[in-house]
């Protein structure tokens, strides 16, 4: 079972590295994987906004993800159970690797940091702690069932980082939306974002009817009609049930939740039409909250869990990127005000 990484889990022994408490960093490699000098950290939204919620200060937020590090040998939020994705360069391959990669190839894993062993070497000096990207220094190991995408030549590292750290998103809307056929009308909850941007392109090009995204602000909603994603971009809070359906009115066929807080099963409960889907791809999802809520509202939908994998879905997510104007200027628009904030 080397090919799933069970030998690197330190505590408890007997569990997937996912679910691992902690795992081995050690460099030295079974045939089957690949050591990495790690770049970048990308940390996912919902981890990240909670990490910042609760220890305030960049510099804490610094300490905190540091901690988690070097006690669980992963980037592995112990409150919302999310991780993250990184950049690096392959150091070494093991000969028995499936994966496909060479010594020296830039590349970005498509595996949860949370179950991908981690070191880091420079206490993340080079990172303000205000950002979802982490400058970093340090190691990390890939298995033989890892996956990992060579970056492309044509796009700052920076940006593809960010459109392949949700490349599930994309690619599972455009399935369900061709899976509904027809013209079906699709919400995106939190369309203005790096995985809802994707997902209204994505629907789009799947043939959708009506395409709505909700944003919480006006500022954000402005930027999402400017980029053409979308017939209805309507603002409400996604924790509001009540508002999230009067702002949509007409009950849509497929929802798709790339919101990164919690709360808002209901609405894309009550926002749906019955025979509809909704596809959760945020962390910050309580799936009892989603089933038990359609069950005590009488909602006869088909809920999804978006597990960030979907066979070709980094190329997929790409393509869409280099595709719609709109879409690349919302993802570069998000890294000037990075940059500047």
């Amino acid at each position: 079972m080397s090919e799933y990484g069970l030998h690197r889990v330190v505590d408890p022994v007997g569990v997937l590295p996912q679910q691992a408490w902690r795992l081995s960093t050690e460099p030295d490699l079974r045939p089957d994987e690949v050591l990495v000098d790690v770049a970048m950290l990308n940390l996912d939204a919902a981890s990240f906004r909670q990490l910042r919620e609760e220890h305030g200060s960049p510099t804490a937020v610094r300490a905190a993800v540091l901690a988690i590090i070097e006690q669980r040998g992963k980037m592995h939020n112990p409150t919302t159970g999310s991780g993250g994705m990184l950049l690096g360069t392959v150091r070494e391959v093991g000969q028995e690797s499936p994966l496909g990669l060479k010594p020296g190839d830039r590349v970005a894993t498509l595996v949860s940091l949370t179950l991908t062993p981690l070191r880091v070497e420079d206490g993340l000096a080079d990172w303000t702690g205000d950002s979802e990207q982490v400058p970093c220094r340090g190691t990390a190991v890939l298995f033989g069932r890892s996956i990992a995408a060579v970056l492309p030549d044509d796009l700052p590292e920076s940006l593809a980082l960010s459109v392949l750290d949700v490349c599930g998103a994309p690619a599972l809307t455009d399935r369900v939306v061709r899976e509904h056929g027809g013209q079906p009308a699709v919400l995106v909850l939190g369309g203005g974002g790096k995985s809802g941007s994707l997902s209204l392109a994505a629907a789009r090009q799947a043939g959708a009817g009506r395409l709505v995204a909700l944003v919480p602000t006006e500022a954000e909603a402005d930027a999402v009609r400017a980029a053409g994603l979308a017939d209805e971009v309507v603002v409400a809070d996604a924790r509001d049930p009540v508002a999230v359906a009067a702002a949509v009115g007409k009950k849509v066929d497929v929802t798709v939740v790339c919101v990164d807080v919690p709360g808002c099963e209901h609405g894309a409960v009550l926002a749906t039409d019955d025979g509809g889907t909704i596809v959760f791809f945020s962390m910050a999802t309580s799936f009892s909250a989603a089933a038990l809520g359609a069950e005590g509202l009488a909602a006869d939908v088909r809920m999804l869990i978006g597990n960030g994998y979907v066979p070709g879905h980094a190329a997929f997510a790409l393509d869409l990127l280099r595709a719609e104007r709109g879409v690349r200027e919302l993802f570069e628009g998000r890294e000037r005000h990075t940059a500047a904030s």
